[in-house]
């Protein structure tokens, strides 16, 4: 592990070093390739001698999302499950006091939300110190990350959580890069683009998928892309999560620096402690998952209103409902009946590609 660890600083060093200009672009490219390549390698250590997934880290999936709370010890992270879920999570003023992950779940507007506390990351997390490759590693199934931060305490801790969850293939608030990237058997490499590159040339290109040995590939452009988000493409193991930027303890702050605070994206001010703003966080939670409820109506009944059927956005068709239900539902399928904002007329009669609406109400018909 030392060696991979050297290797990275030396990288790292390297590229801080190195100008950056036209001329050192595919050098930058390549030591850019290599540093992805060796971050893996840290991730997914060899078999042998490597330790377990450690003592309270694999929380099973429960609810229709998953958020995990992320931040640096002592900032208000178990005080804020507490309040929100009425789960016990161990609160002191001392730093490292959780050292398991603790999950709590919240019903709000009759989805289950589970909330994971996780421990306190350090600088220096996505190298392994100090459980940081658990936590890190449990951030990466979630929907949605509160990334929890100190009114008191600067921003910089913003930039550096942030970084250490790029390293791991986490990207914040970011959408997967919008170019097409297709290994081929023979013909070497095409690089096309719709848009004028600034970033990217054949030579850095090659550069990059020379160190990945992959010497035959189209790729696509469809915007600007830069040397990172190629090698996310063809690392192909990044996840990419909302996320919320949670500034705790603005009762110990001035009005002005709140000012300040609010101008930023992605903010949410609360006081946990004083239970500040915990309804504007959970709206904006609830925003931010961007969760379709859909409501069930027995034949002849009236809607069930309490218990609605959690889609996410990507996944609302009238299929994904059924296998929400049940498994077996599709092969007794015969029609659905929509009421609501995706149905042209009330009910409308629609098959399994249907597209539903946040608040549809649905009535399966089954084969006889």
């Amino acid at each position: 592990m030392a060696t991979v660890m050297q290797k990275i600083k030396d990288i790292e060093d390297e590229m801080a070093r190195t100008q950056k200009n036209k001329a050192t672009a595919h050098h930058l490219g390549l030591l850019k390739a290599k540093l992805a390549k060796l971050r893996r390698e840290l991730l997914t250590p060899s078999s042998k001698g490597a330790g377990g997934a450690g003592e309270g880290f694999d929380v099973t999936k429960s609810g229709d999302s998953r958020v995990g709370l992320v931040g640096f010890p002592s900032v208000g992270k178990s005080t804020l499950l507490n309040k929100l879920t009425g789960t016990f999570s161990e609160v002191a003023s001392y730093e490292f006091t959780t050292l398991t992950c603790i999950p709590g779940v919240i019903t709000y507007r009759g989805a289950k939300i589970q909330l994971l506390d996780l421990p306190g990351i350090i600088e220096g997390a996505k190298d392994g110190k100090g459980r940081g490759r658990q936590v890190i590693s449990t951030a990466r199934t979630c929907n949605c990350i509160l990334i929890v931060l100190d009114a008191i305490k600067p921003i910089t801790h913003k930039r550096l959580i942030e970084k250490e969850l790029e390293g791991f293939g986490i990207r914040l608030n970011k959408e997967p890069p919008n170019l097409t990237f297709r290994k081929k058997d023979k013909g070497g490499l095409n690089l096309t683009s719709t848009v004028t590159t600034t970033h990217l040339d054949l030579e850095t290109v090659k550069a990059i998928c020379s160190e990945y040995r992959i010497h035959n590939a189209d790729i696509t452009l469809r915007y600007d892309a830069t040397a990172d988000d190629l090698i996310d493409v063809i690392e192909g193991s990044r996840v990419y999560i909302p996320c919320i930027y949670v500034v705790n303890k603005i009762d110990q702050i001035t009005l002005e620096e709140l000012e300040i605070l609010d101008k930023l994206p992605h903010y949410c001010p609360i006081s946990a402690h004083l239970e500040w703003n915990l309804d504007g966080l959970l709206e904006k939670i609830w925003e931010y998952l961007d969760l379709t409820r859909i409501y069930t109506k027995p034949k002849g009944m009236n809607p069930d209103y309490e218990d609605p059927v959690i889609l996410s956005s990507k996944k609302r068709t009238v299929e994904d409902f059924c296998d929400r239900i049940h498994k077996d539902m599709l092969k007794q399928f015969k029609y659905a009946l929509v009421w609501g904002s995706s149905a042209k007329h009330k009910p409308q009669r629609v098959g399994k590609e249907h597209e539903l609406e946040d608040e549809d109400v649905v009535q399966i018909i089954k084969k006889v």
